[in-house]
């Protein structure tokens, strides 16, 4: 340690040249939001000389380009990017993104511990810093069958491993409220440490006694007015944008100079298209500076806010003994980022190559039962039927009620009013347990579409016109072992295998990302409307308390289901 401490300041003062030195840009100050000329010098995972002149071992031109800290994305399943931590890496570092903290809730709830080992150890190999949130939510529900349970006793193992900064997303907000046993256990346990929070449109005395909880952060927030309160109270509120949830636009009037050592940026879900098509965290700043947000906001938010709120103290500004996370920029506004620095590293191909291999866990995740059309029936009911109302670009959904046609002894689908069946099965192999009901704001003309990623159990959801297709979509996805599948006429017309939990992709993100190409085409194919109708149908089935249950019909009882990201 002594020896490398003075390296560093050999390195420095410029008693020695510098490992790495750039020259010739400009590094954006996030304290005095100026644009300073300067050589960057690098020494190890370390900057250690600014707004100066230095020589290196090895001296890069990057004259006209404008330095940043490294992107911080605050909270994310790396899951829901349907590929492995290690092609997360790959597909997401050199858009600038240098640190994630992610929950694992996804793998979590299939595999339990097994799960989370599998992430740990991904960890400690990625380029990339990725830190790791502990799964508070593990069932998220006892109304729905998952594939794991962590009590408290199988987190504390975790707890003081070096890529594990805290407590995830709590999401079970009314458990804090009443003091529920098991909520108790987990945050008594991680006082001290950090809790994420997880509680949408909490307000008022609930919400005081919520972040009395120690809970400081929260990526929920769906409106500036619900931001701010949180504000006031000491939340650290994390703006998010992902590949479903687009909440961005509705806070764009909070991200300001005054208030951005309070705010940070995720993603929370992002799918590998998405991310080709527009980007990751920078398209959020590229878009924040497009509608008028000052580059100083935003790129606080970005990188030094967000370090600041998670307790990483040595990332997020261009300055001497910070880490070396550095993204290189053509312009502010574009935040196109030409070359990037992850602890000193220069991101190139063969980086990638120098990560131990980890061994792929949960490939025989899926053990649904076969089934048939007539699982997919649900029985007259006397009056209107609940049907959830899907509101695109986001998660939450609406409880509304219609008067539907029937077909002998069966309520149908209504395509003049966009309703059509959706189902949820059992697919840990514990009970095999099936429900069915409707959906209104797929747009769906025909076929049928299947997901075993459904939040946050990720038991099999799917939706769609025919009950022969929603059969033959489903008795696929046991066949691929987990992944997407559009039925259209008896025929499968596209499908992703997601073999690694049900959930993940073993292919490259480059893969993943074409195939998601042409299964969006296949989706489109059957009318639907959504621009997103896949990571639609993975949040259909999640339920936050007061919990989805199952009625005496066998139907999902919309009345108790809110779907939360």
């Amino acid at each position: 340690m002594t020896e490398r401490l003075e390296r560093l300041i050999d390195q420095g003062t410029g008693r020695e040249p510098a490992d790495i030195v750039l020259k010739g840009g400009r590094f954006f100050d996030l304290v005095t939001g100026e644009l300073v000329q300067s050589d960057i010098a690098i020494s190890g995972d370390t900057i250690v000389g600014t707004c100066g002149d230095y020589t290196g071992k090895t001296e890069i031109d990057i004259s006209g380009k404008i330095v940043v800290p490294g992107f911080i994305d605050t909270h994310l399943h790396i899951e829901s990017s349907l590929v492995t931590p290690y092609e997360f890496d790959r597909c997401v570092l050199p858009y600038g993104v240098t640190t994630v903290i992610c929950d694992p809730h996804e793998i979590a709830n299939v595999l339990g511990e097994e799960g989370i080992r599998y992430f740990l150890e991904s960890a400690e190999q990625t380029i990339m810093d990725i830190r790791v949130q502990l799964s508070s939510c593990v069932p998220a529900t006892h109304l729905e069958t998952s594939g794991a349970d962590l009590p408290i006793e199988k987190l504390l193992p975790f707890r003081d491993h070096e890529k594990v900064i805290g407590l995830a997303e709590f999401m079970n907000f009314p458990g804090v409220i009443h003091k529920d046993p098991v909520c108790m256990a987990k945050l008594a346990a991680f006082q001290g440490a950090h809790i994420d929070g997880h509680a949408p449109l909490l307000s008022g005395n609930d919400l005081n006694g919520y972040l009395s909880a120690g809970i400081r952060t929260e990526h929920e927030c769906t409106s500036a007015e619900e931001a701010l309160e949180k504000i006031r109270k000491g939340m650290h509120i994390l703006v998010r944008e992902g590949s479903v949830s687009k909440d961005l636009h509705a806070l764009m009037s909070i991200i300001t100079e005054r208030l951005s050592p309070h705010l940070a940026l995720c993603t929370d879900d992002r799918n590998p298209l998405d991310i080709a098509e527009q980007g990751h965290l920078d398209y959020m700043i590229r878009t924040a500076i497009k509608n008028g947000v000052e580059p100083l906001a935003i790129y606080r938010a970005a990188s030094i806010s967000a370090a600041r709120a998670f307790g990483l103290r040595d990332r997020g500004l261009v300055a001497p003994g910070w880490r070396a996370d550095l993204a290189i920029l053509d312009s502010l506004e574009n935040c196109k980022a030409e070359m990037v620095f992850s602890a000193g590293r220069k991101v190139t191909s063969a980086l990638f190559e120098t990560r131990k291999p980890i061994a792929p866990v949960g490939l025989d995740s899926v053990n649904a039962r076969t089934v048939n059309a007539a699982h997919f029936g649900v029985p007259v009911a006397d009056g209107e039927t609940p049907v959830i109302g899907v509101m695109p670009g986001k998660i939450i959904t609406e409880h509304r009620r219609y008067r539907l046609p029937v077909k002998g002894n069966q309520t149908a689908v209504d395509l003049d009013n966009d309703i059509i069946k959706v189902a949820v099965i059992e697919r840990h192999g514990k009970n095999g347990n099936h429900a069915n009901g409707f959906v209104q704001g797929f747009g769906l003309k025909k076929g049928a579409i299947a997901s075993t990623v459904g939040h946050d159990s990720h038991n099999i959801c799917v939706v769609g016109v025919s009950e022969d297709d929603m059969a033959m979509a489903a008795n696929r996805l046991g066949e691929i072992k987990g992944g997407f599948v559009v039925v259209e006429d008896g025929k499968v017309t596209g499908e992703i295998p997601l073999p690694l939990a049900g959930l993940m992709s073993l292919e490259p993100y480059e893969t993943v990302r074409d195939t998601l190409h042409d299964l969006r085409k296949a989706a489109y194919a059957l009318g639907t409307t959504l621009e997103e109708p896949f990571l639609q149908v993975a949040f259909l089935p999640l339920p936050v308390i007061p919990h989805l249950k199952i009625s005496d019909r066998g139907m999902v009882d919309v009345d108790q289901f809110r779907l939360i990201g």
